[in-house]
């Protein structure tokens, strides 16, 4: 698998990192947990489906995210070899 892939099927996760130590993110990771599972217990079967709809929308919102970030990064790259090109000629 190349780079890419891996990272792109998350076997690199580089937002761990960055994150990681990041006490505020930890804490709220935690809050979210706790009050998912708290809502999950409380909800009828009919309430929970609907939350879990929520859950399935992160999957699309981090692959658009991603491929944003990925051709943005891309351009950035190619404007900076064009401009680089251009001074050494």
């Amino acid at each position: 698998m190349t780079f890419l892939e891996n990272l792109w099927y998350g076997n690199i996760n580089p937002h761990e990192k960055l994150l990681s130590g990041n006490s505020n993110f930890k804490h709220l990771l935690h809050l979210t947990g706790k009050n998912r599972d708290k809502l999950t217990d409380i909800f009828t079967k009919p309430q929970r489906e609907t939350l879990e709809q929520y859950g399935e929308m992160y999957p699309y919102a981090e692959q658009a995210a991603f491929k944003y970030g990925f051709a943005l990064n891309v351009r950035l790259i190619m404007k900076s070899v064009f401009i680089k090109s251009n001074k050494s000629e």
